[in-house]
């Protein structure tokens, strides 16, 4: 493990997940144990199937473990109740999916002022313009999802995500809805924008390309971690 629990932004204790239904028990994690400390980036890797979307929900309080618990920052997230829980994610937490995850009615800059709104912060038009032109997006402020490409949407989630400024950034296959080029260029910005907001990044994603930008590779084979480890420095760096 990479850092005491102590002082882990995220601390997965002993996960297990099992589902059970008329054809008997079905164990998808099993024995999940790591934490990571404030600024760190890891990949979750495997094959489909394997358990990492599973893992990632987990690590979100979205999904609960049958057996273990996992802590942000020290906080217990299944020590509390789903509202508390809701509480902790919008404060601490921001999301990316494959499938973006914008709302259609919304234009970039409500999708991107939605959370903080939520947070009842009064700086959230300013806040969220200036994360829009940040990502490259200044100029598409009240532009509506259907009319953005899919890149541009994948922009928008990111700054939507980031402009909480979370301790946490959670990515589910970020790139898997778009071109390698278009790719290459939305992983860059979360790779810039994670590196000045510090934020800890847990990714979950099949390309060793991508993998290999972050300074920790956990991998999951059926339900389990097989391999935990640091990225070499100079690869990291090669990557930046």
């Amino acid at each position: 493990m990479s850092q005491s629990p102590s002082d882990a932004i995220v601390a997965v204790e002993h996960v297990f997940k099992s589902v059970t239904d008329s054809a008997g028990t079905l164990d998808i994690l099993q024995d999940i144990d790591f934490t990571l400390g404030a600024r760190e980036t890891a990949a979750i890797v495997g094959a489909s199937g394997s358990g990492k979307s599973t893992l990632l929900s987990i690590i979100a309080g979205l999904d609960t473990p049958t057996r273990g618990t996992v802590k942000l920052a020290g906080d217990d997230i299944f020590a509390i109740d789903e509202d508390e829980r809701a509480a902790l994610r919008a404060q601490r937490v921001g999301f990316v999916f494959q499938s973006f995850q914008l709302l259609g009615n919304l234009s970039a800059l409500e999708n991107v002022m939605l959370p903080l709104e939520l947070a009842n912060r009064k700086d959230a038009r300013k806040a969220a313009t200036e994360m829009l032109g940040r990502v490259g997006l200044g100029q598409r402020l009240g532009h509506y999802p259907k009319v953005l490409s899919g890149g541009e949407q994948q922009r928008v989630a990111l700054a939507r995500a980031f402009v909480v400024q979370p301790a946490l950034l959670l990515a589910d296959e970020p790139t898997g809805s778009l071109d390698f080029a278009t790719g290459e260029q939305v992983m860059k910005l979360m790779f810039d924008l994670n590196r000045e907001l510090g934020t800890t990044l847990v990714l979950v994603t099949h390309d060793r390309g991508i993998a290999s930008r972050c300074e920790r590779r956990i991998t999951i084979e059926a339900g389990r971690v097989s391999l935990n480890e640091k990225t070499p420095v100079s690869t990291v760096e090669q990557a930046a």
